[in-house]
């Protein structure tokens, strides 16, 4: 699959837009248009939308353009084309979290980050695929369908927010708005080459979210660029406090997280080059088990998320999957012992990962321990090892490409950190030592025929 080349609209990301607004080069009800017909032309494969308000988004964009014209734009992010994932409200849409029992709830009202980007003058296109209720990192849909990844038709997006991860690479949307509960916006933005950040817990309003884990999820940004998902972030979110201003650092994840060799070869590559340029001082090795820290977490979820659908499970089980509800049973079925423990667990893990960073900007680490992988082949466990130590710790974190693989697949890297601005901005550097190909994916590397 070729998402093909990116128009100069689509790929000037939310800044570039800003600029050709205020300059009068283009206007919002056109660049919508463009994004229109790229969702006519690649969403029917690639499947991350699943629902849209075309006749909403054209009036917002009609707004807009006068608003720019007037020289009255309330933000920049003022006709920004954004899509929502499908367990955040949309008013008028339905609002699924992607699970059959809900197909036919309809949102009577946005939800409180939707409703400050449409006061930011943001054009909200529609609703995006995830995986079911949250809990997974495939989105292959039992009930809205399976969305592929735009490097590669076969392969995973990854989840839960694929849809999102896949709608921002394949240029149907400027930005997206995800969920992350253990790298569910990290992982996504990993495998489809863009950058995602999961911002501070409570940092942005969780109004109107359909949970998974009301401990550990937090809305975050997808985009295309740093600089894209710092202009969101500055909208909808609260400021980080004040934080130390010291070196950026290695996380040292040798013997905790299995790295495939593409991954291990292109970070060492990455933290050459940043130390080269003083960007790095130094490592931190990470003393945990990753591994029951996922595990814990997992617990923690799958007990959180049956407190959310409890009901629904009961009144519509046939709505719910086997695997799902399933989940969501055998948590609810562990002893109270066995959650306090898994709760103590990310307590003492959480102040570990404090001293870890101590007074530096962030730590550096690979995002995940390989690129997507193919559909049919087995889920690896261990996807949110590394990405669930910022839930835990309800800290910022930002995934950002660092190139290919040996076989033409994006690689990531991320930043955890305490100031979002600050690893967003650091991130947005490392990222230009090894940039993906801009606008169109190789045919050779995508199996296009």
């Amino acid at each position: 699959m070729m998402i093909g080349l990116f128009e100069p609209e689509v790929a000037a990301g939310v800044s570039g837009l800003a600029a050709s607004y205020a300059e009068g080069t283009t206007r919002p009800d056109a660049v919508l248009e463009t994004y229109l017909a790229r969702i006519d032309r690649l969403n029917p494969e690639i499947h991350a939308f699943v629902d849209l308000d075309i006749e909403g988004a054209r009036d917002a964009a009609r707004t807009s353009a006068h608003r720019w014209t007037s020289g009255m734009a309330l933000s920049p992010l003022d006709g920004c084309i954004v899509g929502v994932k499908s367990n955040i409200a949309v008013s008028g849409l339905p609002w699924t979290a992607g699970i059959g029992s809900y197909r036919d709830r309809i949102a009577d009202r946005d939800a409180a980050c939707v409703a400050r980007l449409r006061a930011s003058g943001a054009i909200i296109l529609g609703t995006l695929n995830m995986e079911e209720g949250a809990l997974g990192a495939v989105t292959d849909n039992p009930w809205f369908g399976r969305t592929r990844n735009p490097w590669r038709e076969d392969y995973t997006a990854g989840g839960s927010s694929g849809g999102s991860g896949a709608a921002v690479a394949a240029g149907l949307c400027a930005v997206a708005l995800g969920t992350d509960t253990m790298g569910s916006v990290r992982i996504p933005s990993a495998y489809c080459g863009v950058f995602g950040i999961k911002p501070r817990y409570g940092a942005i309003s969780d109004e109107g979210v359909t949970p998974l884990s009301h401990s550990l999820d937090q809305v975050g940004v997808h985009a295309r660029s740093a600089r894209d998902c710092a202009a969101v972030l500055a909208e909808i979110a609260i400021s980080d406090p004040a934080s130390p201003s010291g070196p950026l650092a290695v996380l040292d994840v040798t013997g905790r997280a299995a790295l495939s060799d593409d991954v291990r070869a292109a970070f060492l590559a990455l933290v050459t080059a940043a130390e080269a340029d003083g960007m790095l001082q130094g490592s931190v090795p990470l003393d945990m088990d990753l591994g029951r820290l996922r595990r814990r977490g997992l617990l923690i979820s799958e007990v959180e998320g049956m407190v959310e659908h409890a009901t629904m499970l009961e009144a519509r089980p046939e709505g719910f999957s086997k695997t799902f509800a399933s989940m969501l049973r055998w948590g609810a079925a562990q002893p109270p012992d066995k959650l306090a423990e898994a709760r103590a667990e990310v307590v003492a893990a959480r102040e570990r990962i404090e001293v870890m960073i101590g007074d530096r900007v962030g730590l550096l680490c690979p995002t995940t321990g390989g690129p997507a992988f193919r559909f049919g082949e087995p889920i690896p466990a261990d996807q949110a090892d590394i990405t669930c130590l910022a839930n835990v710790a309800g800290l910022p974190a930002v995934a950002f490409p660092m190139g290919l693989s040996s076989d033409g697949m994006p690689l990531s890297a991320q930043i955890i950190g305490r100031d979002s601005q600050a690893i967003l901005e650091l991130a947005g550097r490392l990222a230009a030592y090894n940039p993906l190909p801009k606008g169109e994916v190789d045919p050779k590397r995508s199996g296009a025929d």
